[in-house]
C-alpha cells in the first residue's frame, strides 16, 4: 500500500462513508438491498444504490485458491443452490467454526471456478417470498466484481458511493493459510481502490483490523460488537478467559479501541435501543459515549418485518409482515449514529428525510 506501516491507520485522505459530525447518518445497504433481492447479488447491490444507499456492505470470505467472494458465511447451503448440484455432493462436510458445528458446503473447499457455477438464492425465503422469486438468476460475486459495480454506480449517480467491507471469520481463514487482510489489500490495489473511493472495513475481530492499520490502509476501521459473547481472535488465544464484547463498550473499553487506531464501533441493534417504562422505544447512550472516546458509531440492522421488531412494534402475528418499523427506525436515526445498516434502504432513507424536515 502507499502509506508506511505503522501502529495506527494512515491519515484519512479518501472520502468518508460518514463524515465526522455529519447531521444525518449514512445509509448502508446491508448485503445490498437484501430485503428485496437475494443478498450479495449484482441485483441487490444495484438496487441498494437506486434506493438511496450511500454505501453497501459485503461479507467477505475466501475460496480454496485465495479468491475473495461475497457470501453471508463460509457455509453456503442457505444462500446458493449447491445442495441440488450432484457434482458437489462429495464436498459436503461438517466443520466447527468459532464454536459452532456446521454441516454443509464451505467456500474454502471450492475453487473460484467451481463456485462460479453456483446460483444465488434467498436466505430468508419464508420471510421474503418475493425476493425468493429471483432465486437462480444471479451468480456469486467476487470482491473485485463488487468494486466495479460500485465504481459504475458512482458514475451513474454522480456521487461518491462506498463499501463497508466485513472480513468474516478472519482467525479461522488465517488458520487455513488464507489471510483475509493480505488478500483484501492485494485486491484493493489491483482494482485501484487503495485510494480515492469511500471505504470502511469492519470485523468482529480486532486483530485483522489492527493488521490493516499496520499496513497503512487508508480507510475507516470499524469494530463490530455482538449483543453478547467474546470475539473469536481472543477466544483462540485465551479460551474462556477471553474478554467480552461487553467489556469493549464500557467507557474504558471504547477509549482502548480508539487508542489502538480504530475509528468506529458497529453495534447490534439491541445495544442501541431500550424500552421505556411507557413501552416506547428509546436509544441508549452508546453513540454519545463512543463519540466521547473519539469513535463513530454504526448500528445494525434496520429491518421492517415483525420477526425483527420488538413486540411493541409488531403488527399482527405473521413474522414476515411489516410491523410499525418507523417506531424503531426513527429513534435510531436521531441517536447520533454515523451510519445505519438497512435491508431496505428506501425505508431508511424515508425516515432520514422526514427527520431532516423537522
Amino acid at each position: 500500500m502507499q502509506a508506511e506501516a505503522s501502529g495506527t491507520p494512515a491519515s484519512i485522505a479518501r472520502p468518508r462513508i460518514a463524515p465526522p459530525g455529519g447531521p444525518i447518518p449514512a445509509i448502508i445497504g446491508h448485503r445490498g438491498a437484501s430485503g428485496y433481492r437475494p443478498e450479495h447479488t449484482t441485483a441487490a447491490y444495484d438496487l441498494a444504490f437506486a434506493l438511496g444507499a450511500d454505501a453497501v456492505e459485503p461479507d467477505i470470505v475466501a475460496t480454496r485458491d485465495g479468491v475473495l467472494v461475497l457470501r453471508h458465511d463460509a457455509e453456503i447451503s442457505t444462500t446458493t443452490d449447491v445442495a441440488s448440484r450432484p457434482e458437489f455432493a462429495a464436498l459436503r462436510t461438517t466443520k466447527e467454526i468459532e464454536g459452532a458445528v456446521l454441516d454443509g458446503w464451505f467456500t474454502e473447499d471450492f475453487t473460484w471456478r467451481q463456485l462460479a457455477t453456483l446460483r444465488c438464492v434467498e436466505r430468508l425465503d419464508a420471510l421474503r417470498p418475493l425476493s425468493a422469486t429471483f432465486d437462480g438468476r444471479h451468480g456469486i460475486l467476487r470482491l473485485g466484481d463488487l468494486l466495479g459495480v460500485v465504481s459504475a454506480a458512482s458514475e451513474r449517480y454522480g456521487r461518491a458511493l462506498g463499501i463497508v467491507a466485513e472480513l468474516k471469520h478472519a482467525t479461522y481463514f488465517e488458520s487455513l493459510g488464507l489471510p483475509l487482510d493480505e488478500l483484501f489489500l492485494a485486491e484493493l490495489a489491483a482494482a485501484g481502490w487503495d485510494r480515492g473511493a469511500p471505504l470502511a472495513v469492519e470485523s468482529f475481530e480486532q486483530d485483522v483490523l489492527l493488521s490493516l492499520a499496520a499496513h497503512g490502509l487508508d480507510a475507516d476501521l470499524v469494530y463490530l460488537v455482538e449483543a453478547h459473547g467474546a470475539p473469536a481472535d481472543r477466544v483462540a488465544r485465551s479460551g474462556s478467559a477471553a474478554s467480552t464484547y461487553d467489556e469493549d463498550v464500557t467507557d474504558a473499553g471504547l477509549v482502548q479501541l480508539a487508542g489502538a487506531g480504530l475509528t468506529g464501533v458497529s453495534v447490534d441493534l439491541s445495544r442501541m435501543l431500550r424500552t421505556t417504562g411507557e413501552g416506547a422505544l428509546a436509544t441508549t447512550d452508546i453513540a454519545d459515549r463512543a463519540a466521547a472516546a473519539g469513535l463513530q458509531t454504526y448500528c445494525w440492522t434496520l429491518r421492517p418485518e415483525n420477526e425483527f421488531l420488538p413486540p411493541s412494534a409488531r403488527l399482527g402475528s405473521a413474522p414476515g409482515a411489516p410491523g410499525d418499523w418507523r417506531r424503531l427506525f426513527e429513534p435510531v436515526m436521531r441517536s447520533g449514529v454515523a451510519a445505519v445498516f438497512a435491508d431496505h434502504p428506501d425505508l431508511a432513507a424515508s425516515v432520514r428525510e422526514a427527520a431532516l424536515g423537522e
